[in-house]
């Protein structure tokens, strides 16, 4: 059921607007003159590969495509030279198709970049990765990024009835129950493929059957389990997160189960939730339990060692924990009120005893004169400035009474007194 052109595609009007790069993209060659290179970001099943292919189908040009999973640097590198001498000789120009991106390394990224930088190739590359994080940055300046959308329920409608009338599909050797075509839908989340594949399933079911229809209840049993309303990249996922995080935040930890629990159903990048629950470890918690980042930290690695399912273990444990400790968000408070001074223009100066005293020239400069080294003294804390003369007495951190941030704040008190407030 893959498009043969982009009138065929399901889903990203805004990407397929009259004059987009895309249409121009799949229009006559024109020796890759009005051509750019592009970055697909988006969910999985959403149609990077089906604009692709289309592209290559109706533009004319030669098309290759590589998968990042396989793919080298040798056979970047050949692809460049083929489709250099194509270009050369033929005055055609080349459509390199690279899937999943994110998993090339730097060095296999830079090989991609002489033959975008020359115009050798028109590299389409997807990614269900932000691209800002997995691609480097030459290659994304040399590339548009364009940002798919998880498909709509009426995308996905229109699409699984295409499919079961169209000869390439099941040519409508069954029919779809309402309630049936309703089901797939919303088992599907916005996922073409995932919509098919089910579609594809409950048709087998009842393909020997006088009547052959396909009813909700043939749809339940086709697929493993009901999957959850939850869009990956859409509202559903930015709420079911936020809702994770504020119910760690509030100490509610039944509730962070169970977004936890819809996540991971969900089929949720366990990465992801682990990287959040490292940040709300140092956003919510800080110093009340610094144990806190040190638990989220393990159930990270814990979760890219052992995998899914089992990593819903450490991810869970880790969510007890972070959820149940005292709270303290007086370090990621810190650093906003001091990042908000220095964006405002409020630092000077270093203090001429705290510089760089270790190169040639220093000293006579007045480098490091007069500094107080700490460990010679008992206390270990010597009375100096360190901040710069504009931030004389300026204060950022400031602990609260809770769990150990409680030893904190009567440690920093007297630290504050010996360095004269």
């Amino acid at each position: 059921m893959r498009p043969t052109s982009l009138d065929e595609v399901a889903g990203q009007a805004h990407l397929l607007r009259r004059g987009s790069p895309l249409v121009a993209l799949a229009g006559p060659d024109a020796g890759g003159k009005t051509a750019v290179s592009v970055i697909l970001w988006g969910p999985p099943g959403t149609g990077k590969t089906t604009l692709a292919q289309a592209i290559a189908r109706t533009s004319g040009r030669r098309f290759v495509e590589l998968s990042a999973i396989t793919a080298g640097v040798k056979d970047v590198r050949e692809v460049m030279q083929e489709a250099m001498n194509q270009r050369d000789l033929y005055g055609q120009s080349t459509i390199l198709f690279l899937d999943e991106i994110h998993r090339f390394t730097k060095a296999q990224q830079d090989a991609l970049l002489p033959g975008v930088e020359n115009g050798w190739v028109i590299l389409i590359a997807a990614t269900t990765e932000n691209p800002s994080f997995s691609v480097i940055s030459p290659l994304l300046s040399r590339s548009l990024l364009l940002t798919l959308q998880p498909l709509t329920d009426d995308d996905l409608g229109a699409l699984v009835d295409r499919a079961v009338g169209d000869p390439r599909g099941l040519d409508g050797a069954v029919e779809l129950a309402p309630e049936a075509r309703t089901a797939l839908i919303q088992l599907a989340s916005g996922d073409a493929r995932r919509a098919l594949t089910a579609l594809e399933a409950a048709a087998s079911m009842v393909a020997d059957e006088e009547d052959a229809t396909i009813s909700a209840a043939h749809v339940a049993q086709a697929v493993d389990r009901a999957l959850l309303r939850y869009d990956r990249q859409g509202d559903e996922h930015y709420d079911v997160i936020s809702a994770f995080i504020k119910s760690i935040r509030g100490s509610d930890v039944d509730a962070a189960m169970h977004y936890l629990a819809r996540m991971i159903e969900a089929g949720e990048d366990p990465r992801f939730i682990a990287r959040r629950l490292v940040i709300s470890a140092s956003e919510d918690i800080g110093l009340a339990d610094p144990q806190a980042l040190t638990i989220a930290v393990a159930a990270a690695d814990a979760v890219a060692f052992i995998g899914m399912p089992e990593g819903r273990i450490p991810l869970a444990e880790a969510t007890a924990y972070l959820a149940t400790t005292a709270k303290s968000n007086a370090a990621y408070m810190a650093i906003n009120a001091a990042i908000a001074d220095v964006r405002a223009g409020g630092f000077g100066r270093v203090p001429i005893h705290l510089r760089d005293a270790h190169y040639a020239g220093a000293k006579r400069l007045g480098h490091g004169k007069g500094y107080v080294y700490p460990h010679d003294l008992d206390v270990g804390v010597a009375t100096q400035q360190y901040l710069p003369d504009e931030l004389r007495g300026k204060r950022y951190y400031e602990p609260t009474g809770r769990g150990l941030e409680r030893d904190v704040a009567a440690r920093l008190g007297k630290i504050r007194r010996i360095l004269g407030d």
